[in-house]
């Protein structure tokens, strides 16, 4: 085997793994051939909206057994932002360049050969994010859709179609005029959550991630139609305040989804449907909320969200929306003291750096240890939208993101098993991110945006498949045998990566399903004593009895032949998990270092290996030494 000559993620080459903060002091180590003659080398850095790079001079360090030698140098770098780097060595041969490969490593090449730089994120060293969400588990709810208590609502729009038929799926087909109105309703409330806290307390869920709760007239509730009142629907402002006071004293917080990209048109601020009287921007340009909007054409040509009219965009730098929803008063602040722990905002990408910038300040000075969560469907620190690169996880925005590249790594292990395309894309994101965001980032596999986790691992693929085709196909009795296997193995490895596991409602019963709405069917509470519930408790248990889950350091071991392995390494203990996804079973041999270490849920320790079922994953703990 040759010798790596760079590797981002080794500590040995590069001092601190992954993102860096200002002022840090991190030493860069590299491993040059003898036979180059190197007479110097440089490490040449440049910021992202550079053109040149600076470069400075390494330091000859020593051979490297008998054929190498070792160059390195200390840098520190004061500006947060992202920059990109690589080295440079000369010889009597002429200039030589070290660049990034496609696994992290390092690969020589001329000058003038196409290479790629490899991402060094420098976040503030003032970058704190909340520390009660670490190590714990998020729990996504759908609200019309998780649970009724059977309380009585009032004041229900007369258009809203309410339903009892829970076993059924969802509204999909449109009406004769080709719309689909969104418009049917199962029931789910605030005091139906409430009253189900003892169900999720047993998940171990620590956190729960509601999708919009304001009023708005579709059952998706993303087309807010006022910001300041609960959904009849879902109960009132007393039901919400109860909902997170009987939470808290089961150590649950709560974060609210926040749709600030754009309003429904039927809503007090637009008002098209006249719902609302005479007033809103629709009706008047003498309205407080006409300049909120972008009208090309008064009133019927606006800018609109992916060219929906039912969801006119608003101006998000306009200074009375600012202050409505950031200010001292504003929408933020209201529901945090309410008894909200903190924010998921939609579409993050589409929203300004000034919004983003005034959020953190309201949400931070509201409840300083509040989440802020961004919706970020890429990796959030090279992100480029509106024109720019993206500051997302520099320490002034987000705390975290929805990790999409950890959920499609998941998955798509899951349902291929190419376990070096596994580790790859886990590997970028852990060397991308900050710690402090990475602790707390959103691992889901599933959410109301995608289907079903178990229907994307074994199900026929939907793409370029309308409605009615995913309304009629549903998992054979096979294939759901083999997805429950599937979502057993996919679920270690989402509860033992870095960050925290989201369970999107239903997902730990097998509830399977389509794009939206099939995604979003009624909770089917007579599933609850299966098999893949049970699995989701011993999880839960195990992330709350083991420390290195919260902020333990990722090391991987191996990925290759449909096998992933991978370390969490703590102060007082460390986890290594197996994944086979090979339909047979593998003996696996373990590194010296977990020979007779315990395995977990099954009793009994191990030796030099450990044998694994098809499918499946193994958990091996050991207690590390002080």
């Amino acid at each position: 085997m040759g010798i790596t000559v760079f590797n981002s993620e080794d500590k040995y080459y590069k001092s601190k793994k992954g993102a860096v903060e200002t002022g840090e002091t991190v030493k860069f180590r590299i491993i040059v051939p003898r036979s180059f003659g190197a007479n110097s080398a440089r490490f040449s850095l440049r910021g992202d909206s550079q053109e040149n790079y600076e470069s400075k001079g390494m330091y000859w360090a020593g051979v490297y057994g008998d054929s190498h030698e070792v160059w390195d140098i200390e840098a520190q770098i004061y500006t947060a932002g992202l920059y990109w780097y690589h080295f440079d060595i000369s010889s009597p041969w002429g200039e030589t360049k070290l660049c990034k490969s496609s696994d992290f490593t390092g690969v020589f090449s001329s000058l003038t050969a196409e290479t790629s730089d490899w991402q060094l994120t420098v976040c503030s060293s003032d970058f704190k994010t909340p520390d009660w969400l670490k190590g714990g588990i998020i729990y996504q709810i759908f609200p019309d859709r998780f649970y009724n208590s059977g309380e009585k609502k009032k004041n229900i729009p007369s258009d809203r179609i309410l339903r009892a038929d829970t076993e059924n799926q969802p509204y999909w087909r449109p009406n004769k005029n080709g719309k689909v109105l969104n418009n049917d309703y199962f029931g789910g409330d605030l005091k139906g959550i409430e009253e189900k806290l003892p169900y999720l307390s047993e998940l171990g869920v620590t956190c729960i991630y509601l999708n919009p709760i304001f009023e708005a007239h579709s059952n998706h509730r993303y087309n807010t139609a006022d910001y300041t009142k609960i959904d009849p629907l879902l109960g009132t402002e007393k039901d919400f305040a109860s909902l997170c006071e009987a939470a808290h004293k089961k150590d649950i917080k709560i974060i609210l989804d926040g749709v600030f990209s754009h309003t429904g048109d039927d809503s007090v601020y637009f008002n098209k449907q006249h719902r609302y009287g005479d007033g809103g921007a629709y009706n008047s340009k003498h309205s407080p909320y006409f300049k909120w909007y972008k009208f090309e054409h008064y009133p019927d040509k606006y800018a609109s969200w992916w060219g929906f009219d039912t969801l006119p965009e608003v101006t998000e730098e306009c200074e009375d929306y600012l202050e409505f929803i950031t200010g001292e008063n504003g929408i933020i602040a209201k529901w945090l003291k309410l008894g909200a722990d903190g924010w998921r905002l939609d579409v993050a990408d589409e929203l300004p750096d000034v919004f983003l910038d005034k959020v953190r300040l309201a949400v931070k000075k509201a409840k300083p240890e509040a989440l802020l969560l961004g919706e970020v469907w890429e990796d959030a620190t090279n992100k480029f939208s509106y024109g720019q690169r993206r500051k997302f996880l520099l320490g002034e925005q987000f705390d975290s993101v929805m990790n999409y590249p950890f959920a499609n790594a998941v998955l798509d292990f899951a349902r291929y098993g190419v376990a070096e395309d596994f580790m790859k894309s886990v590997m970028s994101i852990i060397g991308n991110y900050p710690k402090q965001a990475l602790d707390v980032m959103m691992n889901h596999i599933g959410t109301h945006d995608t289907e079903r986790a178990i229907t994307r691992i074994v199900g026929e693929s939907c793409e370029y498949r309308d409605r009615q085709w995913q309304s009629e196909h549903f998992l054979s009795p096979e294939q759901k045998e083999k997805g429950i296997r599937l979502m057993k193995m996919a679920s270690v490895l989402q509860f033992m990566l870095p960050g925290v596991p989201s369970i999107y409602y239903g997902d730990e019963i097998s509830m399977q399903g389509y794009k939206d709405p099939f995604n979003r069917a009624y909770f089917e509470w007579d599933n609850t004593k299966c098999e893949l519930h049970a699995h989701y408790v011993r999880l839960g248990k195990l992330r709350k009895e083991n420390e290195c889950l919260k902020d333990g350091e990722f090391n991987p071991v191996s990925a290759a032949l449909g096998c992933v392995a991978f370390e969490r390494r703590g102060k007082k203990e460390s986890l290594l998990i197996i994944a086979n996804r090979n339909e047979n079973g593998i003996t696996y041999n373990l590194p010296q270092s977990w020979h007779n270490s315990e395995r977990l849920f099954s009793g009994y320790n191990c030796g030099e290996s450990v044998f694994i079922d098809g499918t499946s994953a193994v958990v091996l703990k050991r207690t590390e030494l002080s």
